[in-house]
Protein backbone atom coordinates (compact mmCIF):
# COMPACT_ATOMS: atom_id res chain seq x y z
CA UNK A 1 0.00 0.00 0.00
CA UNK A 2 1.00 3.61 -0.41
CA UNK A 3 2.88 5.39 2.30
CA UNK A 4 -0.02 7.74 2.88
CA UNK A 5 -2.56 5.02 3.61
CA UNK A 6 -1.42 3.72 7.00
CA UNK A 7 -3.68 3.84 10.04
CA UNK A 8 -2.82 4.52 13.62
CA UNK A 9 -4.65 4.28 16.92
CA UNK A 10 -3.63 7.23 19.06
CA UNK A 11 -5.06 5.69 22.20
CA UNK A 12 -3.96 2.48 23.82
CA UNK A 13 -0.19 2.96 23.74
CA UNK A 14 1.92 -0.15 23.87
CA UNK A 15 5.22 0.39 25.62
CA UNK A 16 8.33 0.95 23.52
CA UNK A 17 10.41 -2.19 23.36
CA UNK A 18 13.57 -1.86 25.43
CA UNK A 19 15.42 -5.14 24.90
CA UNK A 20 15.30 -5.72 21.14
CA UNK A 21 18.53 -6.08 19.23
CA UNK A 22 19.10 -5.72 15.52
CA UNK A 23 22.01 -5.85 13.08
CA UNK A 24 21.61 -2.11 12.55
CA UNK A 25 22.80 -1.46 16.12
CA UNK A 26 26.19 -0.80 14.53
CA UNK A 27 29.28 -0.38 16.68
CA UNK A 28 27.10 -0.46 19.77
CA UNK A 29 25.47 2.80 18.80
CA UNK A 30 28.64 4.28 17.41
CA UNK A 31 30.45 4.38 20.72
CA UNK A 32 33.47 2.46 19.46
CA UNK A 33 36.04 5.25 19.56
CA UNK A 34 38.91 2.99 18.48
CA UNK A 35 37.74 3.23 14.87
CA UNK A 36 37.80 7.02 14.88
CA UNK A 37 41.57 7.56 15.20
CA UNK A 38 40.97 11.04 16.53
CA UNK A 39 43.53 13.10 18.43
CA UNK A 40 42.92 13.86 22.08
CA UNK A 41 41.10 17.08 22.93
CA UNK A 42 43.49 20.05 22.97
CA UNK A 43 43.61 23.82 23.25
CA UNK A 44 44.50 25.70 20.07
CA UNK A 45 46.14 29.07 19.66
CA UNK A 46 44.05 31.79 18.04
CA UNK A 47 46.72 32.28 15.38
CA UNK A 48 46.43 28.59 14.42
CA UNK A 49 42.69 28.89 13.87
CA UNK A 50 43.02 32.17 12.02
CA UNK A 51 45.48 30.55 9.63
CA UNK A 52 43.30 27.46 9.30
CA UNK A 53 40.25 29.51 8.27
CA UNK A 54 42.00 32.08 6.08
CA UNK A 55 41.65 34.76 8.71
CA UNK A 56 38.02 33.78 9.36
CA UNK A 57 37.27 34.47 5.71
CA UNK A 58 33.64 34.80 4.67
CA UNK A 59 34.48 32.34 1.88
CA UNK A 60 34.99 29.66 4.53
CA UNK A 61 31.68 30.19 6.35
CA UNK A 62 29.62 26.99 6.39
CA UNK A 63 26.84 28.09 8.75
CA UNK A 64 23.56 27.70 6.88
CA UNK A 65 22.61 31.27 7.82
CA UNK A 66 26.04 32.60 6.83
CA UNK A 67 27.32 35.72 8.53
CA UNK A 68 23.88 36.34 10.01
CA UNK A 69 24.21 33.38 12.37
CA UNK A 70 24.74 34.50 15.98
CA UNK A 71 27.77 32.22 16.20
CA UNK A 72 29.45 31.61 12.86
CA UNK A 73 30.95 28.24 11.83
CA UNK A 74 33.94 28.16 9.47
CA UNK A 75 35.54 25.38 7.47
CA UNK A 76 39.29 25.15 8.02
CA UNK A 77 42.45 23.08 7.64
CA UNK A 78 45.30 23.03 10.14
CA UNK A 79 48.85 23.42 8.86
CA UNK A 80 50.15 20.34 10.68
CA UNK A 81 47.21 18.07 9.86
CA UNK A 82 45.40 16.96 6.71
CA UNK A 83 42.14 16.82 8.65
CA UNK A 84 39.44 19.36 7.79
CA UNK A 85 37.92 21.07 10.79
CA UNK A 86 34.82 23.08 11.66
CA UNK A 87 35.48 26.13 13.84
CA UNK A 88 32.61 27.69 15.76
CA UNK A 89 33.31 31.29 16.75
CA UNK A 90 31.14 32.66 19.54
CA UNK A 91 30.22 36.32 19.77
CA UNK A 92 32.39 38.42 22.05
CA UNK A 93 30.19 38.39 25.16
CA UNK A 94 29.14 34.73 25.04
CA UNK A 95 31.41 33.22 27.70
CA UNK A 96 32.98 35.87 29.96
CA UNK A 97 34.12 33.23 32.45
CA UNK A 98 37.18 31.58 30.86
CA UNK A 99 37.29 28.67 33.32
CA UNK A 100 33.63 27.80 32.81
CA UNK A 101 34.04 27.74 29.04
CA UNK A 102 37.17 25.55 29.23
CA UNK A 103 35.58 23.13 31.69
CA UNK A 104 32.49 22.74 29.50
CA UNK A 105 34.51 22.30 26.32
CA UNK A 106 36.87 19.77 27.91
CA UNK A 107 33.96 17.70 29.22
CA UNK A 108 32.32 17.55 25.78
CA UNK A 109 35.74 16.91 24.23
CA UNK A 110 36.05 13.63 26.13
CA UNK A 111 33.19 12.14 24.10
CA UNK A 112 34.23 10.02 21.13
CA UNK A 113 31.61 8.32 18.96
CA UNK A 114 30.97 7.43 15.34
CA UNK A 115 27.55 9.00 15.81
CA UNK A 116 28.95 12.44 16.73
CA UNK A 117 30.78 15.15 14.87
CA UNK A 118 33.34 15.04 17.68
CA UNK A 119 34.85 18.03 19.47
CA UNK A 120 38.62 18.15 18.87
CA UNK A 121 39.54 21.24 20.84
CA UNK A 122 38.87 24.83 21.78
CA UNK A 123 40.49 28.25 21.96
CA UNK A 124 40.16 30.80 24.72
CA UNK A 125 42.25 33.95 24.19
CA UNK A 126 41.17 37.42 25.24
CA UNK A 127 37.51 37.79 24.31
CA UNK A 128 37.68 35.00 21.72
CA UNK A 129 35.85 31.72 22.42
CA UNK A 130 36.08 29.05 19.73
CA UNK A 131 35.28 25.36 19.41
CA UNK A 132 37.02 23.03 16.94
CA UNK A 133 35.22 19.92 15.68
CA UNK A 134 35.41 17.33 12.92
CA UNK A 135 34.27 18.75 9.60
CA UNK A 136 31.29 17.05 7.99
CA UNK A 137 31.45 17.53 4.18
CA UNK A 138 27.94 16.48 3.16
CA UNK A 139 25.96 19.26 4.85
CA UNK A 140 22.92 19.09 7.12
CA UNK A 141 19.69 17.12 7.42
CA UNK A 142 17.85 20.40 6.88
CA UNK A 143 19.48 20.78 3.47
CA UNK A 144 18.78 17.19 2.36
CA UNK A 145 15.26 17.06 3.77
CA UNK A 146 13.81 20.50 3.08
CA UNK A 147 15.98 21.92 0.28
CA UNK A 148 16.99 18.92 -1.83
CA UNK A 149 17.93 19.50 -5.46
CA UNK A 150 18.34 16.17 -7.29
CA UNK A 151 16.40 13.61 -5.24
CA UNK A 152 14.42 13.52 -1.98
CA UNK A 153 15.82 11.62 0.98
CA UNK A 154 14.91 7.94 0.64
CA UNK A 155 12.80 6.18 3.26
CA UNK A 156 15.64 3.82 4.23
CA UNK A 157 17.96 6.80 4.74
CA UNK A 158 15.38 8.64 6.84
CA UNK A 159 15.10 5.61 9.10
CA UNK A 160 18.90 5.44 9.34
CA UNK A 161 19.06 9.11 10.32
CA UNK A 162 16.48 8.51 13.06
CA UNK A 163 18.36 5.48 14.44
CA UNK A 164 21.83 7.02 14.32
CA UNK A 165 20.58 10.20 15.96
CA UNK A 166 18.87 8.21 18.73
CA UNK A 167 22.10 6.23 19.19
CA UNK A 168 24.05 9.48 19.48
CA UNK A 169 21.70 10.77 22.18
CA UNK A 170 21.85 7.44 24.00
CA UNK A 171 25.66 7.47 23.89
CA UNK A 172 25.79 11.02 25.27
CA UNK A 173 23.34 10.08 28.00
CA UNK A 174 25.47 7.12 29.10
CA UNK A 175 28.44 9.51 29.34
CA UNK A 176 26.55 11.93 31.56
CA UNK A 177 25.77 14.48 28.81
CA UNK A 178 22.02 13.94 28.38
CA UNK A 179 21.26 17.64 27.79
CA UNK A 180 21.36 18.91 24.21
CA UNK A 181 20.48 22.47 23.32
CA UNK A 182 18.21 23.36 20.40
CA UNK A 183 18.15 19.93 18.75
CA UNK A 184 16.86 20.36 15.19
CA UNK A 185 17.54 19.31 11.59
CA UNK A 186 20.45 21.78 11.32
CA UNK A 187 22.26 19.85 14.06
CA UNK A 188 22.35 16.59 12.09
CA UNK A 189 25.36 16.49 9.76
CA UNK A 190 26.59 13.99 7.16
CA UNK A 191 30.20 12.78 7.21
CA UNK A 192 32.45 11.75 4.31
CA UNK A 193 30.59 8.42 4.06
CA UNK A 194 27.23 10.21 4.20
CA UNK A 195 26.50 8.69 7.60
CA UNK A 196 24.45 11.02 9.79
CA UNK A 197 26.12 12.44 12.89
CA UNK A 198 24.99 14.72 15.69
CA UNK A 199 26.88 18.01 15.99
CA UNK A 200 28.82 18.25 19.24
CA UNK A 201 28.20 22.00 19.35
CA UNK A 202 24.69 21.53 20.78
CA UNK A 203 26.15 19.80 23.82
CA UNK A 204 27.19 23.29 24.96
CA UNK A 205 24.97 26.34 25.17
CA UNK A 206 25.60 29.19 22.77
CA UNK A 207 26.62 31.23 25.81
CA UNK A 208 26.95 30.78 29.53
CA UNK A 209 23.52 32.23 30.27
CA UNK A 210 22.04 31.83 26.82
CA UNK A 211 18.74 30.29 25.85
CA UNK A 212 18.65 26.59 25.12
CA UNK A 213 16.20 27.06 22.25
CA UNK A 214 16.68 29.71 19.61
CA UNK A 215 14.23 28.27 17.08
CA UNK A 216 10.51 29.03 16.72
CA UNK A 217 8.83 28.62 20.10
CA UNK A 218 6.19 26.39 18.46
CA UNK A 219 8.84 23.67 18.42
CA UNK A 220 10.11 23.98 21.98
CA UNK A 221 9.19 21.47 24.72
CA UNK A 222 6.22 22.59 26.82
CA UNK A 223 8.21 22.44 30.07
CA UNK A 224 10.82 24.80 28.63
CA UNK A 225 8.05 27.29 27.93
CA UNK A 226 7.00 27.00 31.59
CA UNK A 227 10.36 26.99 33.34
CA UNK A 228 13.01 28.09 30.83
CA UNK A 229 15.02 24.98 31.73
CA UNK A 230 16.09 22.01 29.62
CA UNK A 231 15.89 18.53 31.10
CA UNK A 232 16.83 15.18 29.55
CA UNK A 233 13.21 14.58 28.53
CA UNK A 234 13.20 17.90 26.66
CA UNK A 235 15.80 16.47 24.29
CA UNK A 236 13.53 13.49 23.55
CA UNK A 237 10.72 15.93 22.73
CA UNK A 238 12.99 17.68 20.24
CA UNK A 239 13.95 14.30 18.80
CA UNK A 240 10.23 13.70 18.23
CA UNK A 241 10.03 16.91 16.17
CA UNK A 242 12.87 15.58 13.98
CA UNK A 243 10.95 12.31 13.48
CA UNK A 244 8.06 14.45 12.21
CA UNK A 245 10.48 16.26 9.89
CA UNK A 246 11.67 12.91 8.52
CA UNK A 247 8.15 11.63 8.02
CA UNK A 248 6.68 14.77 6.47
CA UNK A 249 9.61 16.42 4.70
CA UNK A 250 8.28 19.63 6.26
CA UNK A 251 8.79 21.44 9.57
CA UNK A 252 5.36 20.84 11.12
CA UNK A 253 4.72 22.26 14.61
CA UNK A 254 4.23 19.33 17.04
CA UNK A 255 0.85 20.54 18.27
CA UNK A 256 -0.46 20.59 14.70
CA UNK A 257 1.05 17.16 13.99
CA UNK A 258 -0.59 15.66 17.07
CA UNK A 259 -3.93 17.07 15.95
CA UNK A 260 -3.43 15.42 12.55
CA UNK A 261 -2.56 12.12 14.22
CA UNK A 262 -5.60 12.24 16.50
CA UNK A 263 -7.79 13.00 13.50
CA UNK A 264 -6.05 10.32 11.40
CA UNK A 265 -5.43 12.99 8.77
CA UNK A 266 -2.15 11.52 7.54
CA UNK A 267 -2.10 13.05 4.07
CA UNK A 268 -0.93 16.34 5.58
CA UNK A 269 1.64 14.52 7.71
CA UNK A 270 3.37 12.29 5.17
CA UNK A 271 5.85 13.41 2.52
CA UNK A 272 4.30 12.81 -0.91
CA UNK A 273 7.76 11.78 -2.15
CA UNK A 274 7.51 8.69 0.08
CA UNK A 275 4.25 7.40 -1.35
CA UNK A 276 4.50 3.67 -2.02
CA UNK A 277 7.94 3.38 -0.41
CA UNK A 278 7.03 2.04 3.02
CA UNK A 279 4.47 -0.24 4.58
CA UNK A 280 1.50 0.61 6.76
CA UNK A 281 3.16 -1.11 9.71
CA UNK A 282 6.38 0.89 9.39
CA UNK A 283 4.49 4.17 9.05
CA UNK A 284 2.32 3.34 12.03
CA UNK A 285 5.33 2.48 14.17
CA UNK A 286 7.25 5.65 13.31
CA UNK A 287 4.20 7.80 14.09
CA UNK A 288 3.78 5.92 17.38
CA UNK A 289 7.41 6.55 18.38
CA UNK A 290 7.16 10.24 17.44
CA UNK A 291 3.93 10.62 19.37
CA UNK A 292 5.46 9.08 22.49
CA UNK A 293 8.40 11.47 22.25
CA UNK A 294 6.00 14.42 21.96
CA UNK A 295 3.96 13.65 25.08
CA UNK A 296 3.12 16.78 27.07
CA UNK A 297 4.32 15.33 30.36
CA UNK A 298 8.09 14.72 30.36
CA UNK A 299 7.79 11.55 32.45
CA UNK A 300 5.62 9.93 29.77
CA UNK A 301 8.35 10.22 27.10
CA UNK A 302 10.65 7.24 26.43
CA UNK A 303 14.38 7.19 27.10
CA UNK A 304 16.88 7.43 24.25
CA UNK A 305 17.74 3.77 24.80
CA UNK A 306 14.10 2.76 24.38
CA UNK A 307 13.84 4.81 21.20
CA UNK A 308 16.94 3.07 19.78
CA UNK A 309 15.37 -0.32 20.52
CA UNK A 310 12.11 0.69 18.81
CA UNK A 311 13.79 2.13 15.70
CA UNK A 312 16.32 -0.65 15.12
CA UNK A 313 13.83 -3.26 13.79
CA UNK A 314 12.47 -0.73 11.27
CA UNK A 315 15.78 -0.34 9.43
CA UNK A 316 15.82 -1.13 5.70
CA UNK A 317 18.61 -1.87 3.22
CA UNK A 318 21.15 -2.17 6.01
CA UNK A 319 23.68 -3.71 3.61
CA UNK A 320 23.65 -0.61 1.39
CA UNK A 321 26.01 2.25 2.18
CA UNK A 322 24.71 5.70 3.04
CA UNK A 323 26.62 7.10 0.06
CA UNK A 324 24.54 4.93 -2.27
CA UNK A 325 21.27 5.67 -0.47
CA UNK A 326 22.00 9.39 -0.72
CA UNK A 327 22.91 9.09 -4.42
CA UNK A 328 26.36 10.59 -3.85
CA UNK A 329 29.45 9.20 -5.57
CA UNK A 330 32.43 8.64 -3.30
CA UNK A 331 34.96 11.06 -4.72
CA UNK A 332 37.76 9.52 -2.66
CA UNK A 333 37.75 6.36 -4.77
CA UNK A 334 37.63 5.87 -8.54
CA UNK A 335 34.26 4.33 -7.97
CA UNK A 336 32.61 4.26 -11.30
CA UNK A 337 35.16 5.80 -13.57
CA UNK A 338 35.78 3.32 -16.35
CA UNK A 339 36.86 4.83 -19.62
CA UNK A 340 34.96 4.40 -22.89
CA UNK A 341 31.51 3.65 -21.53
CA UNK A 342 28.43 3.67 -23.75
CA UNK A 343 25.53 5.93 -22.69
CA UNK A 344 23.86 2.96 -20.96
CA UNK A 345 27.11 1.92 -19.30
CA UNK A 346 27.66 5.47 -18.07
CA UNK A 347 24.12 5.71 -16.71
CA UNK A 348 24.50 2.37 -14.90
CA UNK A 349 27.88 3.41 -13.46
CA UNK A 350 26.27 6.53 -11.99
CA UNK A 351 23.07 4.76 -10.98
CA UNK A 352 21.18 7.35 -13.03
CA UNK A 353 17.92 5.40 -13.10
CA UNK A 354 16.08 8.03 -15.13
CA UNK A 355 18.67 7.84 -17.91
CA UNK A 356 18.58 4.02 -17.82
CA UNK A 357 14.80 4.12 -18.19
CA UNK A 358 14.99 6.41 -21.22
CA UNK A 359 17.57 4.16 -22.91
CA UNK A 360 15.61 0.95 -22.25
CA UNK A 361 12.50 2.60 -23.67
CA UNK A 362 14.43 3.53 -26.81
CA UNK A 363 15.91 0.03 -27.20
CA UNK A 364 12.52 -1.65 -26.89
CA UNK A 365 12.57 -5.44 -27.31
CA UNK A 366 15.47 -5.65 -29.74
CA UNK A 367 17.30 -7.84 -27.24
CA UNK A 368 14.67 -10.56 -27.64
CA UNK A 369 15.35 -11.15 -31.33
CA UNK A 370 15.97 -14.81 -31.96
CA UNK A 371 14.73 -15.79 -28.50
CA UNK A 372 10.95 -15.46 -28.85
CA UNK A 373 10.15 -15.93 -32.54
CA UNK A 374 8.12 -19.07 -31.83
CA UNK A 375 5.46 -16.98 -30.11
CA UNK A 376 3.85 -15.61 -33.30
CA UNK A 377 2.67 -19.09 -34.29
CA UNK A 378 0.84 -19.53 -30.99
CA UNK A 379 -0.87 -16.17 -30.66
CA UNK A 380 -4.28 -17.52 -31.65
CA UNK A 381 -5.34 -18.89 -28.26
CA UNK A 382 -7.27 -16.55 -25.99
CA UNK A 383 -5.03 -17.45 -23.05
CA UNK A 384 -1.96 -16.33 -24.93
CA UNK A 385 -3.74 -13.18 -26.03
CA UNK A 386 -4.55 -12.40 -22.39
CA UNK A 387 -0.89 -12.92 -21.52
CA UNK A 388 0.19 -10.56 -24.29
CA UNK A 389 -2.32 -8.00 -23.08
CA UNK A 390 -0.61 -8.25 -19.70
CA UNK A 391 2.72 -7.55 -21.39
CA UNK A 392 1.17 -4.53 -23.09
CA UNK A 393 -0.11 -3.25 -19.72
CA UNK A 394 3.36 -3.70 -18.28
CA UNK A 395 4.97 -1.81 -21.17
CA UNK A 396 2.46 1.03 -20.86
CA UNK A 397 3.10 1.25 -17.12
CA UNK A 398 6.86 1.14 -17.69
CA UNK A 399 6.60 3.98 -20.21
CA UNK A 400 4.46 5.98 -17.75
CA UNK A 401 6.95 5.29 -14.93
CA UNK A 402 4.30 3.44 -12.92
CA UNK A 403 6.88 0.93 -11.77
CA UNK A 404 4.74 -0.97 -9.26
CA UNK A 405 2.13 -1.76 -11.94
CA UNK A 406 4.91 -2.68 -14.36
CA UNK A 407 6.37 -5.15 -11.84
CA UNK A 408 2.94 -6.73 -11.32
CA UNK A 409 2.24 -7.05 -15.06
CA UNK A 410 5.70 -8.31 -16.01
CA UNK A 411 5.61 -10.83 -13.16
CA UNK A 412 2.30 -12.21 -14.44
CA UNK A 413 3.74 -12.54 -17.94
CA UNK A 414 6.95 -14.22 -16.77
CA UNK A 415 5.10 -16.66 -14.53
CA UNK A 416 2.75 -17.65 -17.36
CA UNK A 417 5.71 -19.31 -19.10
CA UNK A 418 4.43 -18.19 -22.50
CA UNK A 419 7.83 -17.12 -23.69
CA UNK A 420 11.25 -16.31 -22.37
CA UNK A 421 12.10 -12.61 -22.63
CA UNK A 422 15.44 -11.26 -21.39
CA UNK A 423 14.18 -7.73 -22.05
CA UNK A 424 11.30 -8.21 -19.65
CA UNK A 425 13.69 -9.31 -16.91
CA UNK A 426 15.84 -6.24 -17.57
CA UNK A 427 12.82 -3.96 -17.45
CA UNK A 428 11.57 -5.51 -14.22
CA UNK A 429 15.12 -5.19 -12.87
CA UNK A 430 14.97 -1.41 -13.38
CA UNK A 431 11.51 -1.29 -11.78
CA UNK A 432 12.96 -3.00 -8.71
CA UNK A 433 15.84 -0.52 -8.62
CA UNK A 434 13.31 2.32 -8.74
CA UNK A 435 11.71 0.76 -5.65
CA UNK A 436 15.03 0.35 -3.79
CA UNK A 437 14.95 -3.46 -4.11
CA UNK A 438 18.53 -4.16 -5.10
CA UNK A 439 18.54 -7.92 -4.44
CA UNK A 440 15.46 -8.52 -6.59
CA UNK A 441 16.93 -6.32 -9.32
CA UNK A 442 20.18 -8.28 -9.30
CA UNK A 443 18.27 -11.56 -9.59
CA UNK A 444 16.41 -10.34 -12.67
CA UNK A 445 19.54 -9.02 -14.37
CA UNK A 446 21.28 -12.35 -13.77
CA UNK A 447 18.28 -14.23 -15.18
CA UNK A 448 18.42 -12.07 -18.31
CA UNK A 449 22.07 -13.03 -18.70
CA UNK A 450 21.24 -16.74 -18.33
CA UNK A 451 18.80 -16.41 -21.24
CA UNK A 452 21.17 -14.29 -23.37
CA UNK A 453 24.75 -14.82 -22.15
CA UNK A 454 26.27 -12.45 -24.73
CA UNK A 455 23.78 -9.61 -24.23
CA UNK A 456 25.67 -6.62 -22.81
CA UNK A 457 22.53 -4.90 -21.52
CA UNK A 458 21.92 -7.68 -19.00
CA UNK A 459 25.43 -7.14 -17.63
CA UNK A 460 25.04 -3.36 -17.54
CA UNK A 461 21.90 -3.75 -15.41
CA UNK A 462 23.71 -6.27 -13.21
CA UNK A 463 26.36 -3.64 -12.59
CA UNK A 464 23.70 -1.07 -11.66
CA UNK A 465 22.11 -3.51 -9.21
CA UNK A 466 25.52 -4.27 -7.66
CA UNK A 467 26.25 -0.55 -7.27
CA UNK A 468 22.88 -0.13 -5.55
CA UNK A 469 23.87 -2.85 -3.07
CA UNK A 470 27.19 -1.15 -2.32
CA UNK A 471 29.18 -3.95 -4.03
CA UNK A 472 31.28 -1.51 -6.03
CA UNK A 473 34.22 -3.79 -6.86
CA UNK A 474 31.95 -6.50 -8.28
CA UNK A 475 29.99 -3.81 -10.13
CA UNK A 476 33.11 -2.43 -11.80
CA UNK A 477 34.20 -5.89 -12.93
CA UNK A 478 30.73 -6.52 -14.35
CA UNK A 479 30.86 -3.17 -16.18
CA UNK A 480 34.12 -4.23 -17.82
CA UNK A 481 32.52 -7.50 -18.96
CA UNK A 482 29.56 -5.56 -20.36
CA UNK A 483 31.87 -3.25 -22.31
CA UNK A 484 33.66 -6.25 -23.84
CA UNK A 485 30.32 -7.57 -25.15
CA UNK A 486 28.80 -4.26 -26.19
CA UNK A 487 28.71 -3.96 -30.02
CA UNK A 488 28.75 -0.15 -29.63
CA UNK A 489 32.11 -0.35 -27.89
CA UNK A 490 33.94 -2.83 -30.10
CA UNK A 491 37.00 -1.31 -31.64
CA UNK A 492 37.16 1.48 -29.00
Amino acid sequence: MGARCFYFSFCGWSSLKSNDTHPSDLENGGGDSDKLKLPAFREYKLDQLKAATGGFSVDNIVSEHGEKAPNVVYKGKLEDDDRLIAVKRFNKSAWPDTRQFLDEAKAVGQLRSLRLANLLGCCCEGNERLLVAEFMPHETLSKHLFHWETQPLKWAMRLRVALYLAQALDYCSTKGRSLYHDLNAYRVLFDQDCNPRLSCFGLMKNSRDGKSYSTNLAFTPPEYMRTGRVIAESVIYSFGTILLDLLSGKHIPPSHALDLIKGKNFQMLTDSCLEGHFTNDDGTELVRIASRCLQYEPRERPSAKSVVAALAPLQKQTDISSLVLMGINDESSPATQISNLSPLGDACSRLDLTAIHEILEKIGYSGDEGVTDELSFQMWTSQLQDTLNGKKRGDNAFRAKDFNTAIESYTGFIESGTMVSPTMYVRRCLCYLMNNKGQEALGDAMQAQVISPDWSIALYLQAAALFSLGMDNDARETLKDAVSLDPEMRGN
